[in-house]
C-alpha cells in the first residue's frame, strides 16, 4: 500500500486570523480540497510561516527586496517591512525552516497566493506583483513539493 504524504496548507486559508492584517483568507474549494483529504486519512499540516517565524499578528507588511523567496534563502535578497523598511528577512527564513519541519515528507501544498511567505509564481516584489515564489514556497519547490495556490483552484475568499 502506497503511504499517503502530508499536506500543507497556508493557515488562513482555512480561517485562522494570522495575516499580517490579523484576519483571514478563508477559501471554500481549499476547504472542499482538504475534506477529502482527510477522508482518505491524509494528514492535512496548517502552517502560519510568518508567524512559525515569530512574527506577532497583526504585523506591519512585507514585501520582497532584491529578488522572489528563492534570492532569500540564497542570501541575494531580504524581506523588509512597508511601514518602515524594517529587515524581517531572518524571521521570514526561519519560519519556512520551521513550517517544513512540521511534515518534511511533504509531497503537495496549498499556499496563499501573492504572500511573501507562501506566494507561489507571483507575489509582492519591490512593492508590486511580479513573477516569483515567497520564501516558504521557494523552499518547498527546492524540495520538490507539489505547490497549488488557492487562485488556481477557483477560490472563493472571505
Amino acid at each position: 500500500m502506497t503511504e499517503m504524504k502530508p499536506v500543507f496548507v497556508s493557515a488562513c486559508l482555512l480561517g485562522r486570523r494570522c495575516r499580517y492584517d490579523g484576519k483571514s483568507k478563508t477559501d471554500a474549494a481549499v476547504r472542499e480540497m482538504l475534506e477529502e483529504f482527510e477522508e482518505q486519512g491524509i494528514l492535512v499540516v496548517e502552517v502560519c510561516p510568518e508567524e512559525l517565524g515569530g512574527l506577532s499578528t497583526p504585523r506591519d507588511p512585507a514585501d520582497l527586496r532584491g529578488g522572489d523567496g528563492h534570492g532569500v534563502l540564497a542570501g541575494t535578497a531580504q524581506v523588509r517591512r512597508t511601514t518602515d523598511d524594517g529587515d524581517v528577512t531572518d524571521a521570514f527564513v526561519l519560519g519556512a525552516r520551521r513550517a517544513l519541519e512540521m511534515a518534511p515528507s511533504a509531497s503537495l501544498a496549498i499556499l496563499k497566493s501573492r504572500s511573501p511567505s507562501c506566494g507561489i509564481s507571483r507575489t509582492e516584489i519591490e512593492g508590486r506583483q511580479a513573477d516569483g515564489d515567497g520564501v516558504f514556497a521557494a523552499l518547498l519547490r527546492q524540495r520538490d513539493v507539489r505547490l497549488l495556490s488557492d487562485e488556481g483552484l477557483g477560490s472563493s475568499t472571505k
